[in-house]
C-alpha cells in the first residue's frame, strides 16, 4: 500500500540547495538541466504544509525553504510583481499564480513564518492582474510586464484558481480577516456556476476546456496537440473529477450553498466514471476523450486516478452512500497494483493503458501534489480546503 511517511520521504529529495524544488525523475533524483518551475515549487510547498499541519518532523523547514524560494528567489519579478513561469519562461500566468496562492494560504494556515506575507502579495496579484469581474472567471497569461494579455482562456487555470481562493479565504479566516475571505468565496462560486452548472450542465457533462477572449468555446483547440500536458484537446476526464470534488469544497465553505452544487458534483463524476472507465477496453481513465465520448489519449495518468479516487471519497463522505465508496476502493486498489513504484513510493505519472511506464506527456514523477491529497482526503470531513480538514 501507498505509505504518505515514505511519500513525503520521495517529495523531499526534491529540495534544491540553491533554493526551491526541482522535478523529481524516476529515480527520485532531480532531473539535471532542467528550469526550476514555479508551479512544482508552490505545489511542493504545499504538500510539505500539509505535511507540517500532521506534525510530520522536519516538514516546516521544508515549508520555510518553498517560501524563501517564492519569495526572495528568481522565479519572484521584485521589478514588475508576480511569478515567472520558470526560471527559463518569464510569462506570467494564472495557473502558476494559482498554485502560489495556495502555497502561501497553506503556509499560514499551517502557522508558518512567512506564509502570510506570501499569501497577501500573491492575493493581491491575482485580484489585480487576473480575476475578471466582469467574466467571474481568470484571465490567463501575460508577459513579463503586464502588458500584453494572452488571447486565450481556459478553465484548467480556473479550477485551480477556485482550489487556492477557498484555500485563501480559510487561511483569512484563520487570520481573523472574515470580510475578504467571503469575497473569495464568492468568486469562486461565480467560477464554477459558470464553468459547471453552466458549460459542462449544458453540454450534459462534457465540458470544453478551452475558450476565446470572450469565453466562447472553443472544440477543436490542441487538435493537433492531444497529449498536452496542460491544454489537451477534448475532454479532460480527470478535471470532471476534480471540478466535481472542488464543487463539494465550495459547498463545505458557504454558509447557505445552492443546491446545485451537489446535483452538479453528482451530475460529473457520474458522467466521468460511466464515460471514461475503460473506454478503450482497458481497466483505467483514458487521459482524454472527444466529444462523442470515444478516447483519444488513452494513456493513463495518475493524477486522473487520484483525482477519481479523491472525488468518489469526497462523494460518500458528503451524501454517505455506498456507491461512492466502492469505486473509491476498487480504483485505489488499481492505483495500488499498477502505478506504485515500489522503489520510490510515489506513483509513476503515466502508464499505457496495458500497464507499461509511459512518457507521451510526463516524464518521471515530478511531484507530490495530487497522490498526498488524495491519501488525506479519505475519511476526514469535507472542508474548504485540504489544510482546513487536517487542523
Amino acid at each position: 500500500m501507498t505509505d504518505l511517511d515514505r511519500l513525503l520521504d520521495f517529495a523531499a529529495r526534491s529540495r534544491l540547495p540553491e533554493g526551491g524544488f526541482g522535478y523529481l525523475g524516476d529515480d527520485g533524483r532531480v532531473i539535471a538541466g532542467r528550469p526550476v518551475e514555479t508551479w512544482i515549487v508552490a505545489r511542493m510547498t504545499h504538500v510539505f504544509g500539509l505535511a507540517h499541519l500532521l506534525g510530520r518532523p522536519g516538514a516546516e523547514e521544508l515549508v520555510r525553504h518553498g517560501l524563501a524560494a517564492l519569495v526572495d528567489g528568481p522565479l519572484h519579478d521584485r521589478r514588475h510583481g508576480g511569478w515567472f513561469a520558470a526560471t527559463d519562461d518569464d510569462t506570467k500566468a494564472a495557473y502558476v499564480h494559482a498554485f502560489v496562492v495556495l502555497a502561501g494560504s497553506t503556509a499560514t494556515t499551517a502557522g508558518v513564518r512567512g506564509g502570510r506575507e506570501l499569501l497577501s502579495e500573491a492575493l493581491d496579484t491575482w485580484q489585480q492582474r487576473f480575476w475578471d469581474d466582469a467574466a467571474g472567471l481568470a484571465v490567463e497569461e501575460w508577459d513579463a510586464g503586464w502588458s500584453v494579455l494572452s488571447g486565450y482562456r481556459g478553465v484548467n487555470a480556473n479550477m485551480h484558481g477556485v482550489e487556492a481562493t477557498l484555500a485563501a479565504a480559510d487561511a483569512l479566516r484563520v487570520m481573523g480577516v472574515p470580510g475578504p475571505a467571503e469575497v473569495l468565496r464568492g468568486q469562486a462560486l461565480r467560477s464554477t456556476e459558470r464553468v459547471v452548472h453552466g458549460w459542462a450542465r449544458e453540454r450534459d457533462w462534457r465540458l470544453p476546456e478551452h475558450y476565446t477572449p470572450d469565453w466562447a468555446p472553443l472544440p477543436d483547440y490542441n487538435r493537433d496537440r492531444p497529449a498536452d500536458p496542460f491544454r489537451p484537446y477534448g475532454v479532460t476526464v480527470g478535471h470532471q473529477f476534480e471540478w466535481a470534488r472542488l464543487a463539494l469544497h465550495l459547498r463545505a465553505a458557504l454558509p447557505d450553498p445552492p443546491d446545485w452544487l451537489l446535483a452538479d458534483a453528482v451530475g460529473l463524476f457520474d458522467a466521468a466514471a460511466t464515460r471514461g472507465w475503460a473506454a478503450d477496453g482497458h481497466d483505467g481513465f483514458p487521459y482524454t476523450l472527444d466529444w462523442g465520448d470515444q478516447p483519444v489519449v488513452v494513456a493513463r495518468m495518475h493524477w486522473v486516478l487520484c483525482e477519481a479516487i479523491a472525488a468518489a471519497s469526497v462523494l460518500a463522505e458528503v451524501t454517505g452512500e455506498q456507491r461512492y465508496r466502492e469505486p473509491a476502493q476498487r480504483w485505489r486498489a488499481l492505483g495500488e497494483q499498477r502505478f506504485l513504484d515500489p522503489a520510490t513510493g510515489n506513483w509513476h505519472h503515466e502508464l499505457t493503458p496495458t500497464g507499461e511506464v509511459g512518457t507521451g506527456t510526463w516524464v518521471g514523477q515530478p511531484d507530490a501534489y495530487h497522490l498526498a491529497q488524495m491519501l488525506l482526503l479519505g475519511g476526514r470531513p469535507v472542508r474548504g480546503s485540504v489544510a482546513t480538514a487536517l487542523r
